[in-house]
């Protein structure tokens, strides 16, 4: 809603339906139909469609698959002294490497959609190394939360988000093992909610980053 507050005709777009409350903004469906089609029957049943190409697609392709975090269930924990090439796959996820080259595809898929403004948003993984390096990397505490994510950017045609509010990185959780993550993600785990509900809490974009997204870049659709 970040663009929409600024004037700006902003649409969601997803297999499931959407989480913001707002189903006349959004089409549940492929993000390639509606950017080929230009649009396509929105969540709550009226058609839009527009009369050019879109503008801007701020893509989130999902990151199960690709982040980091993920690495510990695509090998068998029995093997982590093993060279990489002699592991076993996780006997609780054997498909992870076919699941893996497919998120892999997908997110090349949105890298060349046919867009003049295009920006994938994604924690740090495995694409870095498969494809290329984000062009930047930005934190929630950077734009007024006091929070730690790395959230990485590869850009298309778009400046580098500008820091609006920089605060405190936010308080750290840590195991009684030691290991150590941001608070905010753990209370998450904590709160009782399903995976899928604490999978889409995790993965929600910061209202301040949202924010800056819709400013700076919004200005460059205005200006162009």
């Amino acid at each position: 809603m970040a663009f929409r507050k600024l004037g700006h005709n902003a649409f969601s777009c997803d297999l499931q339906e959407c989480s913001g409350g707002h189903p006349e903004y959004h089409f549940k469906g492929d993000m390639f139909d509606v950017i080929a089609n230009r649009g396509g029957i929105l969540e709550n049943g009226t058609k839009y469609f527009l009369d050019g190409n879109w503008d801007l697609v701020i893509a989130h392709p999902p990151c199960t698959f690709l982040a980091v975090s993920g690495a510990r269930w695509y090998y068998h924990p029995d093997d982590k002294n093993l060279p990489i090439e002699q592991r076993r796959p996780h006997p609780k996820f054997p498909d992870r490497a076919k699941d893996r080259e497919e998120a892999v595809q997908f997110f090349m898929d949105v890298s060349r959609v046919g867009v003049d403004k295009l920006a994938i948003e994604n924690p740090v993984g495995i694409m870095s190394s498969r494809w290329r390096k984000p062009d930047q990397i930005v934190e929630p505490w950077q734009f007024g939360h006091e929070a730690s994510k790395k959230t990485c950017l590869w850009l298309k045609n778009l400046p580098f988000l500008v820091p609006t509010n920089v605060v405190g990185k936010g308080e750290v959780y840590v195991s009684k093992s030691g290991n150590k993550s941001p608070k905010w993600f753990t209370d998450i785990f904590f709160s009782g909610v399903s995976p899928e509900e604490r999978r889409k809490l995790r993965s929600k974009t910061f209202p301040g980053i949202a924010d800056a997204m819709a400013d700076q870049w919004g200005s460059k659709i205005i200006t162009a």
